[in-house]
């Protein structure tokens, strides 16, 4: 078999673990509760470090079997230290030096970045991006993240925050974010705030994304023209990426994208009418193709990037 890289995708309520192979096949995962060790973080670091050797029991491998750990975390990070500077939603992660704090454990390499980073890894190497030099992977769920391969690179930014897509400003003025800021792309198309906006177009308050989309496919015309709208807000940021970047594809994932079908049209629809016409005819729009194991599968293209570029191990 070889050696094994560990993927650990750390989210807000799971944490998901995998075995991933040369190939990027993951051949072994787990998951663990999040909130059952998130505040602690000793017991969290423990929570995840047997879960690693519960994970190499199953396939008959030791830690000397591991290449190197990749782990993606919702938040900050300074991945040349290995720091894991702010976690938003996890109380208490502030400044945590857990590359280090893993590697004195497990007596291997471990990496850290920020979790879209690692998604966008596996979709360059593995998905819907394999092959390009140049692109952006954004995932639209709770909130709106992105990251960016430049010339064949993962790109940054000088204090690696670079990909912030959903604070990036539509509009002069316009609905509050919780960043502070105004007219925040995120502020117009995360769950939280469609799931808002559908409660009072349908007069539901418990109604659901999935019930939107279910009711677009049965011909409801006010469903139909929701996901249109949210596709125009989209369509709308990626005409200020297009025309700064000239990427050839953009990547959507995260659960909102199971609404593609209906965002597409709309996306494209903007484009075509904004964007300027070179890099509008060089782009493409795609779905992602690896769905919730691209966090886990980031994380194997991390251990080999992060050795290239020489980072703290």
């Amino acid at each position: 078999m070889g050696k094994v890289t560990v993927g650990i995708d750390i989210g807000g309520t799971n944490i998901k673990m995998g075995l991933v192979d040369a190939s990027g096949k993951i051949i072994e995962q787990i998951s663990i509760v999040t909130e059952s060790c998130a505040q602690n973080k000793k017991k969290l670091i423990k929570a995840v470090i047997d879960g690693i050797d519960e994970l190499l029991e199953e396939k008959a491998l030791t830690r000397k079997d591991i290449e190197g750990v990749g782990v993606g975390v919702p938040g900050l990070v300074n991945p040349e230290k290995g720091i894991v500077t702010f976690l938003p939603n996890i109380p208490g992660w502030k400044n945590v030096p857990l590359s280090k704090l893993m590697r004195d454990e497990l007596k291997v390499p471990v990496f850290i970045d920020n979790d879209v980073n690692l998604v966008t890894l596996a979709e360059w190497k593995f998905g819907a991006g394999k092959g390009g030099k140049n692109l952006m992977c954004m995932t639209l769920g709770t909130g709106v993240g992105s990251g960016l391969i430049l010339n064949g690179e993962l790109y940054r930014g000088e204090g690696f925050v670079a990909g912030e897509l959903g604070h990036m400003p539509l509009n002069e003025k316009g609905l509050s974010c919780n960043c502070g800021g105004e007219a925040c792309f995120e502020r117009y198309v995360g769950n939280r705030y469609l799931m808002a906006k559908a409660g009072k177009i349908f007069k539901n308050k418990h109604i659901q994304l999935p019930d939107v989309y279910a009711l677009a496919e049965q011909g409801n015309v006010r469903a139909v023209q929701f996901w249109e709208e949210v596709g125009t807000h989209i369509g709308n940021a990626f005409v200020g990426v297009i025309n700064l970047l000239n990427p050839s594809s953009i990547i959507i994932g995260g659960g909102v994208s199971n609404n593609y079908k209906y965002l597409n049209k709309a996306i494209n629809s903007v484009i075509k009418r904004r964007a300027m016409k070179v890099p509008a005819s060089m782009v493409k729009i795609v779905r992602a193709k690896l769905g919730d194991e691209a966090g886990i599968i980031g994380a194997q293209v991390l251990v080999k990037e992060s050795s290239a570029y020489g980072y703290k191990k």
